[in-house]
């Protein structure tokens, strides 16, 4: 439904068109609408509803009863859905409206799991009729409770015998018991691909991946595996586990094999890749496209949460002048924020589209190293930047909506831990972006020196804010050169060298994100010809870009892409935007298509029943 704006605007814009923003948003290649629209539905079933004040384990049950109905209503086979990074990122996009703990067994499941044996190169193939079925659950155990993003240096061992021609799989000490994997009982049987050094004779040969049956199908776990449950955290509960192995023989096809790495029954060990970090980053490639699914639950949530957000906007009513009811999204104090988090929804949507284009069209055996470690720092340069904006822009619309968003029943409290979550998990975004950073500094030219603001510019024009970001860009960029060669520092020094250059390098890292998210609006502005929307989303755009360019507006006058007189007139070319674009908040948020059969299930937008005062 369309609700009417709450306050008028002095220099009213066209209509946008609904439809068209929705069609924007989730066209991300040749047929992805229906891709997205398969999703949306499926999520709109009862079975998705809110379980209102469920403990925890019913929770974890629910979100297993929940994939199992997913996996019944695939639009593909399992496993075209596990090899294409577009499906699965719309999957965690709409399972994360109505349940993040869905969206993350799924994950686990598709991605981690069953990808992993889609890479895996055993002659003959798997049988994995098991796990496209559901009939045993597939999870995945690589970090351990003192290595998490180290978790290259892992220290589970699988120890090849080779008079048995089997592993040995062990748990050497509790620092090496892996730490959160979904291996409790509720979801039924289950199966882990597991991360562990493969020992052959006395040599180490790196981390790998062992296929490994992890318990029976009441759940119960098989001999020699220890299973705890961990206490409940913050976000939709997930079933998890601190796991153990105590010397559990596996057979030698359980290992994964590939390029990086064969083991023939005499114990002979081949590879093609000849560092160990390479073989276990190898053996791991599946979280690249991790990333791209955590980031995508987060924007799933994102947009959810300000759908809510706005919707309880226009319910909600306080004392106005004289003591007349208004909507609370009648205040400017108000309808500004949500309006600020939408343009960066939308920025982020479009940036994610353009991240999961190039993961998922870039052809792996046709791509240069160089190409596809490009490829790989995008995609982690967006999980960090989306995942934290995340954050943001679910914390502001629960404030927003007060007292009532804490209560988990309706609908807003989870969205930021689950963001928090996403955060940590596939790479900790400040690990993953010290990644990206180090390797930007030589690894790729700075941007070209923009060419000075001379005061006649328009502040609120999108190309000239872009340009802006561009020389912030070029200052961080340069900057890190510096610091990394910097003075102070022994040349031989690695370690103080990159301290001394960490801190230009991230915000590097995070201007080069906005920039990309700026750039990927405007290609997606530059295809609507309708004029009511392509203004709006123009507006729309100048308000995302105003409020990154505003915390850098003291560095941006001092390289000259700001004159003083533009800083000055930031706030007003944003109070511009902000009363231009209100009338249209809830057509904004409307085109997010969140699922009415949500919405109308929470109580603080129905009115059924008074939670949170």
């Amino acid at each position: 439904m369309t609700i009417n704006a709450a306050s008028p605007s002095p220099n009213p814009t066209p209509v946008p068109d609904r439809a068209r923003l929705t069609e924007l948003l989730f066209l991300d290649g040749p047929s992805d609408t229906d891709l997205h629209a398969h999703w949306r539905k499926a999520v709109s079933a009862d079975l998705f509803r809110h379980p209102g004040d469920a403990p925890a384990e019913e929770r974890w049950r629910l979100a297993y009863r929940r994939l199992r109905a997913l996996n019944d209503e695939l639009p593909v086979p399992a496993e075209n859905l596990a090899s294409d990074p577009r499906a699965l990122a719309s999957l965690h996009e709409w399972a994360s409206v109505v349940d993040g703990a869905t969206a993350t067994v799924a994950g686990i499941h598709y991605n981690l799991f069953l990808g992993s044996l889609l890479d895996d190169e055993a002659s003959p193939p798997r049988d994995l009729g098991a796990f496209t079925s559901l009939a045993r659950t597939g999870t995945f155990l690589c970090t351990e409770d003192a290595h998490g993003n180290d978790a290259a240096a892992l220290e589970t061992v699988a120890r090849y015998d080779r008079e048995h021609d089997a592993f040995v799989l062990h748990t050497p000490n509790p620092g090496a018991r892996k730490y959160m994997p979904n291996t409790s009982p509720a979801g039924g049987a289950k199966t882990a691909v597991v991360a562990a050094r493969l020992l052959v004779g006395d040599r180490d040969e790196g981390a790998f991946l062992f296929l490994t049956p992890l318990t029976d199908h009441h759940g119960r776990p098989l001999p020699g595996i220890t299973v705890e449950p961990l206490p409940e955290r913050v976000g939709s509960p997930v079933d998890h586990c601190v796991t153990a192995f105590d010397h559990v023989r596996l057979p030698r096809t359980a290992l994964l094999q590939g390029a990086h790495g064969r083991l023939s029954p005499d114990g002979t060990f081949t590879s093609a890749v000849g560092s160990t970090r390479k073989r276990f980053l190898h053996a791991i490639g599946r979280v690249t496209t991790g990333k791209l699914c955590m980031s995508a639950s987060t924007l799933g949530g994102s947009r959810a949460a300000l759908a809510i957000a706005t919707r309880y906007g226009h319910l909600r009513h306080v004392s106005g002048p004289g003591g007349r009811p208004v909507p609370l999204v009648a205040h400017r104090s108000h309808h500004a924020r949500l309006l600020e988090r939408v343009a960066t929804a939308y920025a982020m949507t479009f940036l994610h589209r353009y991240a999961t284009a190039r993961w998922a069209d870039a052809a792996p055996a046709a791509a240069s190293p160089a190409d596809r470690a490009e490829d790989e720092r995008l995609v982690a340069v967006v999980k960090g930047w989306v995942t934290w904006q995340a954050r943001d822009i679910t914390v502001e619309c629960r404030e927003r909506c007060g007292a009532r968003a804490l209560f988990p029943v309706n609908g807003l409290a989870e969205y930021p831990a689950n963001a928090e979550g996403a955060i940590t998990a596939e790479g900790d975004n400040l690990a993953v972006w010290c990644k990206a950073g180090a390797e930007m500094i030589f690894g790729r030219e700075p941007a070209p020196r923009a060419v000075e603001a001379t005061g006649a510019e328009d502040p609120a024009d999108p190309d000239f804010l872009r340009r802006a970001l561009a020389a912030a860009e070029r200052h961080w960029h340069l900057a890190a050169r510096r610091d990394l060669r910097g003075t102070g520092t022994r040349r031989e020094d690695a370690f103080a060298r990159w301290n001394n250059a960490s801190d230009a390098a991230l915000n590097l890292v995070e201007t080069h994100a906005v920039g990309l998210a700026a750039d990927a609006f405007t290609a997606v502005r530059a295809r609507v010809t309708d004029p009511g929307t392509r203004s709006v989303l123009d507006d729309l755009c100048a308000l995302f870009l105003l409020r990154q360019v505003g915390p850098r507006a003291g560095l941006l006058l001092a390289e000259r892409a700001l004159t003083d007189g533009q800083v000055r007139a930031l706030p007003e070319a944003t109070a511009r935007l902000t009363a231009r674009l209100a009338p249209h908040l809830s057509v904004l948020t409307e085109a997010f298509d969140v699922p009415e059969e949500h919405l109308a299930s929470l109580p603080m937008l129905t009115g059924r029943t008074a939670v949170g005062g």
